[in-house]
Protein backbone atom coordinates (compact mmCIF):
# COMPACT_ATOMS: atom_id res chain seq x y z
CA UNK A 1 0.00 0.00 0.00
CA UNK A 2 1.12 3.47 -0.57
CA UNK A 3 0.66 6.24 1.81
CA UNK A 4 -3.12 7.45 1.09
CA UNK A 5 -4.10 4.61 -0.82
CA UNK A 6 -6.01 1.41 0.36
CA UNK A 7 -5.03 -1.60 0.13
CA UNK A 8 -6.96 -3.68 -2.95
CA UNK A 9 -7.82 -7.29 -2.22
CA UNK A 10 -8.97 -9.42 -5.09
CA UNK A 11 -10.45 -12.39 -5.44
CA UNK A 12 -10.02 -15.31 -7.77
CA UNK A 13 -12.96 -17.30 -7.43
CA UNK A 14 -15.13 -19.49 -10.71
CA UNK A 15 -18.70 -19.06 -11.44
CA UNK A 16 -20.49 -21.97 -8.89
CA UNK A 17 -17.86 -22.10 -5.93
CA UNK A 18 -19.30 -22.44 -2.77
CA UNK A 19 -15.75 -21.64 -1.23
CA UNK A 20 -15.75 -19.25 -3.16
CA UNK A 21 -19.25 -17.81 -1.67
CA UNK A 22 -17.84 -18.30 1.87
CA UNK A 23 -14.51 -16.13 0.99
CA UNK A 24 -16.66 -13.45 -1.05
CA UNK A 25 -18.62 -12.59 2.56
CA UNK A 26 -15.27 -12.87 4.51
CA UNK A 27 -13.27 -10.71 2.24
CA UNK A 28 -15.96 -8.28 1.79
CA UNK A 29 -16.89 -7.48 5.32
CA UNK A 30 -12.94 -6.77 6.53
CA UNK A 31 -12.56 -5.36 2.98
CA UNK A 32 -15.45 -2.68 4.57
CA UNK A 33 -14.27 -2.68 7.68
CA UNK A 34 -10.22 -2.02 6.92
CA UNK A 35 -11.11 0.96 3.87
CA UNK A 36 -9.67 -1.72 1.47
CA UNK A 37 -10.62 -1.86 -1.93
CA UNK A 38 -12.44 -5.70 -2.63
CA UNK A 39 -12.22 -6.49 -6.75
CA UNK A 40 -13.05 -10.05 -7.86
CA UNK A 41 -12.01 -11.44 -10.89
CA UNK A 42 -13.17 -15.37 -12.72
CA UNK A 43 -10.27 -17.32 -13.41
CA UNK A 44 -12.27 -18.99 -16.30
CA UNK A 45 -11.85 -15.39 -18.25
CA UNK A 46 -8.52 -15.93 -18.38
CA UNK A 47 -6.20 -18.95 -19.42
CA UNK A 48 -3.21 -17.69 -17.76
CA UNK A 49 -5.38 -17.35 -14.72
CA UNK A 50 -6.89 -20.49 -14.62
CA UNK A 51 -3.34 -22.15 -15.43
CA UNK A 52 -1.68 -20.51 -12.16
CA UNK A 53 -4.35 -20.27 -9.73
CA UNK A 54 -7.18 -23.43 -11.53
CA UNK A 55 -6.55 -25.83 -8.61
CA UNK A 56 -6.13 -23.08 -5.83
CA UNK A 57 -9.19 -21.37 -6.19
CA UNK A 58 -10.32 -19.57 -4.20
CA UNK A 59 -7.40 -17.54 -4.33
CA UNK A 60 -6.94 -14.07 -1.89
CA UNK A 61 -4.41 -11.15 -3.56
CA UNK A 62 -3.38 -8.32 -1.73
CA UNK A 63 -1.87 -5.37 -3.61
CA UNK A 64 -1.49 -8.02 -6.80
CA UNK A 65 0.74 -10.79 -3.92
CA UNK A 66 -1.22 -13.89 -3.57
CA UNK A 67 -2.67 -14.07 0.19
CA UNK A 68 -4.23 -17.00 1.01
CA UNK A 69 -6.18 -19.64 -1.59
CA UNK A 70 -9.07 -22.30 -0.76
CA UNK A 71 -10.05 -20.62 2.80
CA UNK A 72 -10.05 -17.18 3.65
CA UNK A 73 -8.89 -16.55 7.29
CA UNK A 74 -10.81 -13.67 8.87
CA UNK A 75 -8.00 -12.55 11.48
CA UNK A 76 -4.93 -13.34 9.13
CA UNK A 77 -6.70 -10.51 6.38
CA UNK A 78 -7.28 -7.99 8.72
CA UNK A 79 -3.46 -8.51 10.37
CA UNK A 80 -1.89 -8.46 6.54
CA UNK A 81 -4.36 -5.19 5.94
CA UNK A 82 -2.88 -3.55 8.90
CA UNK A 83 0.69 -3.42 7.73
Amino acid sequence: MTAGHPHVITLLSRPGCHLCDQAREVIARVAAQAGARFEERDVTASADDLQVYGEMIPVTLIDGEQHDFWFVNEERLRTALAR
